[in-house]
């Protein structure tokens, strides 16, 4: 009787390891990284930002906005495609936060108060632009701009859009790492190279060679 009692406890102790176990298996685990993407004029300019910034696994240039047959430099440069010259961000949440990517954005990667432009390059494809994965994407970048508005940290207000996305394509292969393979471009020299002074000046503890 006894030996049933303890083999009737046993069986029931195991019974709950293995669902212990069942439930510890099914626990989602954090995505090992995330994305965003984000447009600011120059796809060269803010690719380069973002690849000198830390947490940062990849910084693509490509179009977000949008139709697949129309995601071309040559057709998108003439402004109809509803494109806008884009980087997909890929990062480590676990080495810099998205609020962080956005300070970075907003402060360094472009000027976010120019409406359908920046610097030299005219047209909507060049409009400040985020292009948001998912609901909570867009609350939180929302929450950013009411913050920096409420801070008055620019001098004219904040005109970039928040669009739904719906494909990211990625430029052209000479279009990838263009500041990188040529930093002697004039274009490069005069409007991104500033940049990456501004993020080694601006963030220091944010900044990668």
């Amino acid at each position: 009787m006894v030996r049933n009692i303890i083999g009737l406890i046993a069986l029931l102790t195991i019974a709950a390891g293995i669902c212990m176990s069942a439930k510890a298996y099914a626990t989602p685990t954090p995505k090992a990284t995330e994305s965003i993407v984000l447009a600011g004029g120059c796809f060269w300019g803010v690719q380069a930002v973002f690849q000198h910034t830390t947490g940062v696994v990849s910084a693509t240039s490509g179009y977000a906005g949008g139709k697949a047959d129309t995601a071309k430099y040559e057709t998108v440069t003439s402004g109809t495609t509803g494109h806008a010259e884009s980087v997909e961000v890929t990062y480590d949440p676990k080495q810099i936060t998205l609020d962080q990517l956005l300070d970075v954005y907003f402060t360094v990667a472009h000027n976010p108060t120019e409406l359908n432009y920046q610097g030299p390059d005219h047209g909507t494809q060049y409009r400040s632009a985020v292009f948001y994965r998912s609901p909570d994407q867009k609350k939180l970048v929302q929450a950013h701009i009411a913050e920096l508005t409420a801070e008055k940290k620019f001098s004219a207000p904040i005109v970039t859009t928040l669009e739904p996305l719906t494909n990211f394509y990625p430029a052209e292969d000479y279009h990838q790492n263009y500041a990188t393979l040529h930093p002697y471009n004039p274009y490069i020299v005069m409007h991104d190279a500033p940049k990456l002074a501004n993020l080694q000046k601006t963030f220091p503890d944010l900044y990668v060679k």
